[in-house]
């Protein structure tokens, strides 16, 4: 008799492990979370950033020029979907252009601060030694310092400016993907295809930028995401400080500053709406980078 008939003659055994065990283990439960997350975050985030990209193709008034009679409409009078200010600008168009300022300089600052980060970082993990001891203390620094100060200072000595306050962001936001990308590189170096490639005789820069930064740029990108967040929550303080890009250009802090003291008048609408738009979006952001961190971290662990 041959092995084969053996094989054949054994009935197969049913697994233990059921598809409905599957569905309710932990990391089922896991990858619906992060995807629960990921949908959720791209329908909040959406919202927001779709009509704020379309403002100039939207038949909207316009946001800088208002008329008087039409003062400090509320909101879903005719004409006016979420009414107006008290010179009479409708907030929905002021809404949707200054998002369009935020959010450049949102996006602006987190790519800054993004390439920075994981150029400093990467080359500290992967380096070591004085290079290492330098970012880190940089890091350090920077975190130990008061934000919120530090840009005031900053855009009171250049001028508030886009640049200036989309560098004086990038410039606040680096320290965190330079330690996420530090760390995840100090774990990398140590790869068995790190020492095949300096085996090989590779440069030590070429390792880093053709090999080591692309295996750990997923993870890196998530937090820059996260970044966006920040950023924008950061723009609108400056703005609402009077220390952002001037008037009459709308931004959302410049328009919840300009209707903080009507608030108390009942006129809520002029800082509640544009509130209920930073908070979607950002919740939105939050949410979406939380899935994806949660995605990458899952396939990581896949592959090893």
């Amino acid at each position: 008799m041959t092995a084969a008939s053996l094989t054949q003659d054994v009935p197969e055994r049913p697994s233990a492990v059921t598809p409905a065990l599957r569905r309710r283990s932990a990391a089922a439960r896991r990858a619906r979370y992060s995807t629960i997350k990921i949908w959720l975050g791209s329908l909040s985030a959406g919202v927001v950033m779709l009509p704020v990209v379309l403002a100039r193709v939207l038949p909207l008034p316009d946001p800088i020029v208002g008329r008087l009679a039409e003062s400090s409409l509320p909101p879903l009078s005719p004409g006016h979907l979420l009414g107006t200010d008290p010179n009479g600008r409708d907030l929905l168009s002021r809404i949707l252009y200054g998002g369009q300022t935020s959010l450049l300089i949102g996006l602006l600052a987190i790519v800054v601060s993004g390439l920075v980060g994981i150029v400093a970082g990467a080359t500290a993990g992967y380096f070591g030694g004085w290079v290492d001891t330098i970012v880190s203390r940089l890091l350090e620094a920077q975190m130990s310092l008061p934000l919120l100060l530090m840009l005031l200072l900053v855009v009171a000595l250049f001028g508030p400016s886009i640049p200036v306050i989309t560098l004086v962001i990038a410039f606040a936001q680096w320290p965190e993907p330079a330690r996420i990308t530090r760390a995840l590189v100090l774990v990398e170096r140590e790869k068995p295809y790190v020492a095949a490639a300096r085996v090989l005789g590779l440069h030590r820069v070429a390792i880093i930028a053709k090999h080591v930064i692309p295996n750990i740029v997923q993870q890196a990108l998530v937090v820059v995401l996260l970044l966006l967040a920040q950023a924008v929550l950061l723009e609108s303080a400056l703005s609402f400080l009077g220390a952002g890009v001037q008037r009459p250009y709308p931004t959302w802090g410049g328009i919840i500053s300009d209707g903080r003291e009507l608030f108390v008048t009942g006129k809520w609408w002029l800082v509640t709406i544009p509130g209920v738009v930073i908070a979607l979006l950002v919740i939105g952001v939050n949410l979406l980078g939380d899935g994806l961190r949660d995605r990458v971290r899952r396939t990581k662990g896949a592959d090893v």
